[in-house]
């Protein structure tokens, strides 16, 4: 069983990480999250524009399976995602960015096939269009991370390797072996260009990471400052799989770093921003 949130740390930091948690999200998702509450028993929510009310923190243990299958808001922000450069696949089981609340992705990218489908942009890579989210940016956002890494590509082969051709975006399917969609149901994932040592299931896990050790920096990197994580800094590795996950991205980025005693709960967010500013007062009135 892995060791809850609870276990880790004590009430103080858990209440820290549930405000830096909300407020990530709110971040990540301005026009679905139109607020937060507490209810009379403790439990917090997150409210979307629909009225819909997301659950925070379930309270259970949780084997890792357990979260990966019945992922809460805690589940998912829980596993500090890496930025930057990794030397391979991850330890057992730490796979940030692979959990998902689909309650959220259905408020924000469409709650069938049907609701997704409109959604659905024709994102323009460069070379050729894929079908992607426009909802939340998400199509914008790959459309910002090639039109970066196309011009890289056309100077070093190993990029333009990886990147062409691309494997594709939206495709409404589970994850293999689960009853569970693939964030590709939504539209907002893209697999690049295919290597049989790219998918935890078909390679041994030594293979898988010289695999991510070799894959070009410069792809992550883009990818990652346009809100996008890989599949590479999984234990369960994808590494040709790229998935925009704002939420996961400004965690890692805002408050990634250690903290200092007596520091704010808020320190390292853009506090100068006038809707974050506007998010960390509700947050603090509520909570």
């Amino acid at each position: 069983m892995c060791l809850s949130i609870h276990e880790k740390a004590g009430a103080a930091d858990y209440d820290t990480v549930l405000k830096q948690d909300i407020l990530c999200l709110m971040m990540a998702y301005p026009e679905y999250i139109t607020d937060v509450e507490k209810d009379n028993s403790g439990r917090v929510y997150v409210i979307m524009k629909s009225g819909k009310r997301i659950l925070y923190d379930d309270k259970k243990e949780k084997s890792s399976e357990e979260k990966f299958q019945n992922t809460d808001l805690q589940d998912m922000m829980e596993q500090p995602y890496p930025l930057g450069a990794v030397n391979g696949a991850a330890e057992k089981n730490f796979d940030p960015g692979r959990f998902r609340v689909y309650s959220l992705l259905k408020e924000i990218y469409g709650n069938d096939k049907n609701s997704v489908e409109s959604n659905l942009e024709m994102a323009s890579l460069g070379y050729r269009r894929f079908q992607f989210n426009g909802n939340n940016n998400a199509s914008l956002s790959l459309e910002r991370a090639m039109k970066e890494l196309i011009p890289l590509s056309q100077k070093k082969g190993n990029i333009a390797k990886c990147l062409f051709p691309s494997s594709g975006t939206f495709n409404y399917r589970y994850i293999s072996g689960t009853n569970m969609l693939s964030p590709h149901s939504f539209g907002i994932a893209i697999d690049l260009a295919r290597d049989r040592r790219d998918y935890w299931k078909w390679v041994s896990r030594e293979e898988g990471s010289l695999r991510i050790k070799k894959y070009p920096r410069e792809i992550v990197e883009v990818f990652e400052k346009n809100n996008f994580v890989w599949g590479g800094k999984w234990s369960h590795f994808d590494t040709l799989h790229f998935e925009y996950r704002p939420e996961i991205i400004l965690k890692a980025r805002y408050f990634g770093g250690k903290r200092q005693n007596g520091d704010c709960w808020y320190k390292g967010a853009p506090c100068s921003d006038k809707d974050v500013k506007k998010y960390i007062e509700w947050i603090d009135k509520k909570l």
